[in-house]
Parts: structure tokens; C-alpha cells; sequence
């Protein structure tokens, strides 16, 4: 439990709630071309800008926790910093020290995985994202977990790969996928044989997340554990032959694969055998886990349950504990912005859809499922459509804001989460004419969000997670130029950037607590977007805790 925050006598209070509007994946784009931000007819957020004081916050590497400033930030690691007010080491260097130092394969889980399939003479499988995007897994960790089964007598492994074309280039499989299998061919000695069994693209199997759609966990389900699906003769026969039949497809929605010989799977899962799923991220991970371990399972029909031992990379829900078994713990994170706000009696709504909805409540909350305090916390969820992005680009923002809207106005509310995941979820279809659309659709929202704020008096905090729409074509890294297909058209990036993303204070009824000027400059500048607790806890007219980084206000 934390205490109450100090209420600061300097500040005069305002009449309305003050409101964080985070625009997921918009950022402040480097090259002019592939910019759908920068292209995008952005009048409503321009207007806020010019006439309030804002800044560039940090989003990705270091500043959120990430190993280096070569990683891309994403939602899980930005909501965490945002949320909590400092920066955690998070997954992916978690993940690395824990191989680096051994203590992974010094742990139980570890040996539980090794002991179990040992004794069985059983498989040990790999499932996961198949690629060093770092937001999800990374495929150095995956080769030292084989590396090292092959060091303690495990003779037989099996992976099953998600391809990924949405964290690294859209069509960049194969850049991973033959220096993986010339790794396999060098390990496969001394009678170990490690071999791809399955897989398929991370948005048609296996990661679906938030409950959205189910049918690609049953996808996964049968192709990884069952063997059920299309037979090719290696990873790489089923990747040419989908391009060739399905032109212009991407990773991400490859369609599932069984590796077999004869007709036979070289990699179903039975019982006796030991299963990883190596992505460190929760998000995308609970699904597949819920399918693994729990008995009382009404999703899809399983079939054939196979006794494994099951592990994740991390524990994916601190709460409930899952999965049972995990080989890194997460980090600890603790006296987070939203439980400062409910021991302070700050009335608050969390708002997103499907999409994002756990992104403002449980990530937003450092990793917590729950609220703080049911008689002050509302969570609302509006469903996301189940429609490929690109084809509802302006996806739920409007109705997020209907919900917003009439929340700024009710006086029920202190303090107003909301996500809008438009440009980040657009973003990542590779489509340039929808993202620019999901950009536009979201302005128009930001225009009435201003009006419900002027009426009611109130702030209104816009920033974001991440950077993804502001740079949607790949660039060479020395010249800047675009790269082009055969065709002359742009190459698509669907990744994340490493670009900087904004941060607006609009304060109709400003009152002199801080100094401000319109535009930049009366902002601090430098900082990351974990500096957006602190700032969101002095509009609320309180003083944030003394380790929490620094706000964007000049107090």
C-alpha cells in the first residue's frame, strides 16, 4: 500500500478532469517520405499545438527499459513507463542478462523442462515470434535454450515458428530463416537432432491477444501440437510457395505449415514432452498458454490434450500466475501512478478498445490485472472489429470518444485514460493510404475531445507510446533513401521507429502554476515518456513521489 500523494498548495485547481489521450504508435517522423503522420491532414492536433506549450519525449531503447537504443519501444514497455514513472529493465533485457549470467538454466523451471523430456525421451519444442525484433523474443535466446539442451542430454527438439514481418521487415522471413537453419545444421551433431516442425504468420496463428480471435489460437493448436495443416518439405518450401500464391502477402499473415517426411509430421507434440513458448511479452503469450495448461478450456476443442510440461519465457500474469511454470521473472514494479491516484481518493476512467485495452489498464498499472480500488476505478472496453485493419482504419475512435465526451462532462471523473491504437495498429498492415486514413479519423476525435475539455474546463494531455505511422517505408540507413520494390513502389516498414513522439499540454483555463509559452521551449526537454506520470500527477494539483522521473513542467 502507498500513502495518499501531497495535495500542492501552489496549484488553483480547474473546473474539469484532466485527460491523457495516448495516440499509439505516433510519432515525430525522420524522413519526410513514408511520414503518414507528417502526410496526414492533422488540422484538429496541429490547432492544439499551436496554441499550447509541447515537447519531443523519448519512446523507445534505454528509456523505456529496453537493452540498447537500437530497440524499438512498443505499447507494453511505453504504457509500463508512462504508468509507473520510472524505468524497469524490462523483457528483453531481462531475458539476456538471465542467459548471460546462467541463472535461467539454474533455475526450476529450467530443469523441470530438461528433466521432464530426459526422462520421457521426449521432445523438447520451441514455440514462438521468429525474429531480434526485441518486442516480443529475440532469436539469440532461443539458439543459447537449444544450444544449452543440447549440452544436457536433451537429444531431440523441435521449433515451431511464428513468423514476424510486423516488429522487422514485412517480408523478411527468409533473411531469418537460413542462417537459423544453417545454425541447426552445425548443432545437429553427436546424434542431437533440432529441427523447424511448424509454423505460420503471428497474425493468422498462435498470438492473438485480448480474446479478439480465437480461431488463430485453434490454428496454432493444431498445426504446432497436432500437426494438422498444410505438409511441406522445410520452412522455407512453405514461405516460397505461399508468395508465389498469394501475391503481395507479408510474414505476419503467412499461412500455417507442417514440416513432414513421408507424409508424416516431424514434430507433433505427445505426451512425455516439454514445450517453451519463448516470447518474453504477456500480451500475445496467454492465449496459447491457456490452451496448454488449463482443464477447464471452452475456447475451441483441443482434441488430443498431450501431457507436457509446460514453461513461458516469463510470467505473463502476475496476478493469476501464469503460466504455472516460467523461466525469468518479470520485473518488479511498484507504487505505480494509478495506485498513487486511488489511495489519493482521484476518481478515474480507463478507456480503450479491445486492441489497447490492456495496454491503458493492465500494463498502464505495471503488470496488474484489477483495479486499485473498485469505487474509484471504471475499466471500459469497447470491442474491437474483427476485420484485417486496413479495412477499418478509423477502427473504434469514435466511439471511444462518444464514451470520453460524455465522461468529461458527467464531473464523475478527476482523471481520464484513453488509447486510441489507430496508429499503431493501421501501421503495422503496411498500407499507406489507410494509415493516413486512421491519422485523419483520429484528428477529427482529437477536435471534439477539445470542445468537451473547453466546456468542462478541464487539460488535456496528448502524447504517445511509441512511434510506428511516422515512418512507413524502409530506408537505407547511410543515404536516407527509400528502398523500392521490382516495381519502383516503396518498400512498406510495418515495424516500429526509434523516432521521438509528442507531448501537448492544453490547459484552456490556465492559471499561472507553471511557466508556459504556445509552442516549444517551456517544456523540459530530453526527457522519455515515463515522464508523463509525474506531469499527469502535478495537473491533478498533487507532488509526485521523489523517484518518479522528472515532468515535462517546469514547476
Amino acid at each position: 500500500m502507498v500513502e495518499a500523494l501531497k495535495k500542492n498548495p501552489a496549484w488553483k485547481g480547474r473546473r474539469g478532469p484532466v485527460t491523457l489521450v495516448i495516440m499509439d504508435g505516433v510519432g515525430y517522423g525522420k524522413y519526410a517520405e513514408g511520414d503518414a503522420v507528417a502526410d496526414a491532414k492533422m488540422c484538429h492536433l496541429d490547432a492544439i499545438k499551436s496554441k499550447s506549450p509541447h515537447t519531443k519525449l523519448k519512446a523507445h531503447g534505454k528509456a523505456v527499459g529496453l537493452p540498447s537504443d537500437d530497440d524499438m519501444g512498443n505499447s507494453e514497455v511505453g504504457h509500463n513507463a508512462m504508468g509507473c514513472g520510472r524505468v524497469f529493465n524490462q523483457g528483453a533485457a531481462l531475458v539476456s542478462l538471465s542467459i548471460e549470467s546462467g541463472a535461467l538454466f539454474e533455475g526450476s523451471a529450467w530443469k523441470e523442462i530438461v528433466s521432464n523430456a530426459a526422462g520421457h525421451r521426449g521432445t523438447l519444442h520451441f514455440i514462438g515470434l521468429f525474429s531480434d525484433g526485441n518486442v516480443h523474443s529475440h532469436l539469440d535466446h532461443l539458439k543459447a535454450m537449444i544450444l544449452r539442451a543440447k549440452e544436457e542430454g536433451i537429444r531431440k527438439v523441435r521449433v515451431h515458428v511464428l513468423f514476424d514481418g510486423r516488429d522487422v521487415g514485412e517480408t523478411s522471413a527468409l533473411e531469418y530463416l537460413d542462417p537459423f537453419e544453417a545454425f541447426l545444421k552445425a548443432a545437429n551433431t553427436g546424434g542431437f537432432d533440432a529441427r523447424i516442425a511448424s509454423g505460420g504468420g503471428r497474425m493468422w496463428i498462435t498470438m492473438d491477444r485480448y480474446g479478439a480471435d480465437w480461431s488463430m489460437v485453434e490454428r496454432g493448436w493444431k498445426v504446432h501440437v497436432h500437426g494438422e495443416g498444410r505438409q511441406f518439405a522445410s520452412a522455407r518450401e512453405a514461405v516460397e510457395t505461399y508468395r508465389k500464391e498469394i501475391p503481395g502477402i507479408i510474414d505476419q499473415d503467412l499461412k500455417e505449415f507442417v514440416v513432414a517426411e513421408n507424409g508424416k509430421p516431424v514434430g507433433a507434440i505427445e505426451d512425455g514432452d516439454s514445450v517453451v513458448y519463448f516470447n518474453f511479452r504477456g500480451d500475445r503469450a496467454l492465449e496459447i498458454t491457456a490452451a496448454f495448461e488449463e482443464d477447464k478450456f471452452d475456447k475451441f476443442d483441443r482434441g488430443r490434450r498431450p501431457a507436457v510440461c509446460y514453461a513461458g519465457m516469463m510470467e505473463y500474469d502476475g496476478d493469476t500466475h501464469v503460466p504455472k511454470r516460467y523461466l525469468v521473472s518479470p520485473p518488479a514494479i511498484d507504487r505505480t501512478m494509478g495506485e498513487y491516484l486511488a489511495a489519493s481518493g482521484v476518481r478515474t476512467l480507463a478507456i480503450s478498445e479491445t486492441q489497447k485495452y490492456g495496454h491503458v489498464t493492465y500494463f498502464f498499472n505495471g503488470n496488474r490485472t484489477g483495479k486499485f480500488d473498485e469505487t474509484l476505478e471504471d475499466y471500459v472496453e469497447i470491442k474491437s472489429d474483427v476485420v484485417p485493419f486496413e479495412q477499418r482504419p478509423w477502427m473504434k475512435c469514435a466511439e471511444i470518444t462518444d464514451r470520453v465526451i460524455s465522461a468529461i462532462g458527467s464531473g464523475k471523473y478527476d482523471f481520464i485514460r484513453l488509447n486510441y491504437p489507430n496508429g499503431d495498429m493501421v501501421g503495422h498492415t503496411g498500407v499507406y493510404q489507410a494509415v493516413v486514413c486512421s491519422m485523419e479519423g483520429m484528428d477529427l476525435q482529437l477536435g471534439r475531445l477539445v470542445k468537451a475539455v473547453d466546456e468542462a474546463g478541464g487539460i488535456l494531455v496528448i502524447t504517445a507510446d511509441h512511434g510506428n505511422s511516422d515512418d512507413m517505408f524502409e530506408h537505407d540507413k547511410k543515404t536516407g533513401a527509400v528502398a523500392r520494390k521490382a516495381d519502383g513502389s516503396p518498400k512498406a516498414k510495418t515495424s516500429h521507429s526509434l523516432n521521438p513522439v509528442p507531448c501537448v499540454i492544453y490547459d484552456p483555463e490556465y492559471k499561472g502554476e507553471y511557466p508556459r509559452t504556445e509552442g516549444e521551449g517551456s517544456l523540459n526537454e530530453g526527457l522519455g515518456i515515463s515522464s508523463i506520470a509525474a506531469t499527469c500527477i502535478q495537473l491533478l494539483g498533487y507532488t509526485p513521489p521523489k523517484d518518479y522521473d522528472k515532468s515535462v513542467l517546469k514547476f
